[in-house]
């Protein structure tokens, strides 16, 4: 168990999560039983063909946005489940404590600031 987070930071850790989580939860609702699904199917049968293409588009963003949910929901699936069972908090790379501040901007982390910067370098994703 990682001992270097207090009981007071791992319970607002928690908290955050399942606020992430629910409201993660409710946006794929809304996309996949929404009324935007429905409004685009219906907008597509009565619009031209203009406003056909712009609301397939709407539809392809709707969906990529949603692929983003489930991403995210599953990141911080793994994250309260490591939280439960005490390896919450400690970067996959290095073993380090991942630090509380770096935690709280993003509770779903797995590794610290170094080791994620050092991933996204050798996957391009820096500026």
């Amino acid at each position: 168990m990682s001992l270097h987070l207090t009981a007071g930071q791992r319970a607002w850790l928690k908290t955050e999560l399942e606020q992430r989580q629910q409201r993660l939860d409710g946006q794929l609702k809304q996309h996949h039983e929404g009324a935007s699904r429905v409004e685009h199917a219906h907008a597509m049968l009565v619009d031209d063909d203009e406003a056909t293409r712009r609301h397939a588009m709407d539809r392809a963003v709707d969906l990529g946005l949603s692929d983003l949910d489930t991403v995210e929901l599953g990141a911080i699936s793994r994250a309260l489940l490591k939280l439960k069972d005490g390896r919450y908090g400690v970067c996959v790379t290095c073993g380090s404590d991942i630090p509380f501040d770096r935690l709280k901007a993003e509770p779903q982390a797995v590794r610290c600031v170094a080791c994620e910067s050092a991933v996204e370098g050798r996957s391009g994703l820096q500026g």
